[in-house]
């Protein structure tokens, strides 16, 4: 008799042939693999549960998840009564998750009891979740809930954001809406396995919905795909993509196990790492460090031994202030009288900034004092590089003493730059760099962040050296003049902890 994930997987891989891929995108469905569905069903703790359990699969799609978790019951023999219930509101999708429940119902030696309700996830609960006024009184809770939620970003003022005002900042994505609504609907020591994109683990835009999750859940398990174009079969999706267990109790445990996988068809042959849970979740802002090996993990050890922030020293990472596009009238090739320096990531070069290199648009002509800055010491920092490129923090020395017909320059927003309140020295600025440009900070930022965009507010987050020890490595560095990783790397391993 066929396999229930088998008979799920065949009967989606026919909806997918038949439905146009920029119709899926446009809801945000994207459909677990198979060998992703059973490695998520494979997380769960059944061990509780002898004779009946509940599932929640909030936005099911074509019921992979659920035929996943089934199966893991059918396959270990001990539950008997099973209780589904799952959310899904888009019509083309609808008939075929009935059909699969039904089969699944009549094709199983359980006991099943399924419902599917074609309702909005997140809208649907808000009188619940906000607890007011008409309330049910005792919402239905869940044993388990797997979850392979939309990726889709919303307007601030669309109606699932107007319902959970509590963790929403800006326009949110869907996805981490079901997260928060998924451990609202748990029963408590109840479970929930999702597979969302790593974005939230980090930056101030998901901070709200950090400090309410985590404080709500303990993260039992992390699972990561090396690949970012092999997770989800048939999809072609480009996405940093991660698999979480969470368990809903307020004690948290001593370690969270950290997993790894090059794709979604090789988990027989995993990394396993145990890393403390209070180094994986630190900080004031909830940051989550997917450490993977004992290597990461001594990089956050050691950069964590400073208590110093670039703002408590008076400095502070910027964003660069001209979006060129929106300027494009004050843009200008040439040196016009009164036109100043635009710099670009491609004024970045081997830890110097180099102007002019000879691009369109190096000069901007403005009075517009937000898209000027005094030509003074900075940091730069490119804010996007290449995935394939060996470092994420590429920086770049600038020195007013280098331009002085200048008062005033500009920064395009596609990078980085680090000042302060009394304007930096050359030492200090050297010494940043020194500290920036080594492979420590480099590791410590991709363990922090999995994009290939720096952000300046993870940045002002990330623990740094007294101030008089920055300066004194800046020095060193001038005295050396070389501007190498290894060297950095050299200068800041001799200032350590001193």
């Amino acid at each position: 008799m066929m396999k229930i994930i088998d008979y799920v997987i065949e009967s989606t891989n026919k909806y997918i042939e038949q439905m146009p891929k920029e119709i899926r995108k446009k809801n945000g469905q994207f459909f677990t693999s198979k060998e992703t569905a059973l490695f998520m069903a494979s997380l769960f703790d059944l061990s509780p549960f002898s004779k009946e359990i509940s599932i929640l699969d909030p936005g099911a799609g074509s019921g992979i998840l659920t035929a996943a978790f089934i199966q893991r019951i059918v396959d270990t023999d001990k539950i008997k009564n099973v209780k589904i219930t799952c959310y899904e509101t888009n019509d083309d999708i609808l008939e075929l998750l009935n059909a699969n429940l039904s089969w699944i119902s009549d094709n199983s030696s359980l006991k099943i009891e399924y419902k599917v309700i074609k309702d909005n996830y997140i809208t649907s609960q808000t009188l619940e979740y906000n607890n007011m006024l008409g309330a049910c009184a005792e919402p239905k809770k869940y044993d388990v809930i797997i979850g392979n939620p939309p990726y889709l970003k919303i307007g601030k003022i669309d109606k699932e954001a107007l319902s959970m005002p509590d963790i929403c900042y800006g326009a949110p994505n869907l996805y981490f809406l079901f997260m928060e609504m998924a451990s609202f609907n748990l029963v408590n020591n109840g479970e929930l396995v999702f597979i969302v994109p790593r974005s939230w683990t980090s930056g101030a835009y998901f901070k709200k919905f950090r400090e309410k999750f985590l404080s709500e859940v303990a993260l039992k398990h992390i699972h990561l795909f090396v690949s970012r174009d092999k997770v989800f079969d048939k999809e072609s999706v480009l996405q940093e993509t991660i698999i979480i267990k969470a368990k809903k109790e307020t004690n948290k445990p001593k370690n969270i196990t950290i997993t790894t996988t090059n794709a979604n068809f090789d988990f027989d042959s995993k990394t396993v790492f145990e890393a403390p849970y209070d180094m994986v979740i630190s900080g004031e802002h909830k940051y989550v460090f997917l450490i993977t090996d004992k290597g990461e993990a001594d990089t956050i050890e050691k950069v964590n031994e400073w208590k110093d922030t670039l703002p408590t020293l008076g400095l502070k990472m910027k964003t660069g202030l001209t979006v060129d596009f929106r300027n494009r009238e004050a843009l200008r090739d040439d040196a016009y009288e009164k036109a100043v320096p635009l710099f670009y990531s491609q004024h970045i070069k081997d830890g110097k900034v180099i102007f002019p290199v000879g691009r369109d648009n190096e000069y901007i002509l403005t009075e517009q004092k937000g898209l000027l800055q005094e030509n003074t010491n900075y940091l730069f920092v490119k804010r996007f590089t290449a995935k394939e490129e060996k470092r994420r923090l590429q920086c770049g020395v600038y020195l007013s003493k280098k331009y002085p017909k200048y008062k005033a320059i500009s920064t395009q927003n596609k990078i980085n730059f680090i000042t302060g309140l009394q304007g930096l020295s050359d030492c200090l600025v050297y010494g940043l760099y020194v500290v920036l440009n080594s492979t420590l900070y480099d590791n410590y930022y991709r363990i922090l962040n999995g994009s290939t965009q720096v952000n300046a507010t993870e940045i002002n987050s990330m623990p740094v050296p007294p101030l008089a020890c920055i300066e004194n490595m800046g020095k060193e560095l001038i005295k050396l003049k070389d501007m190498s990783e290894e060297n950095c790397d050299e200068i800041l391993r001799r200032f350590m902890y001193v």
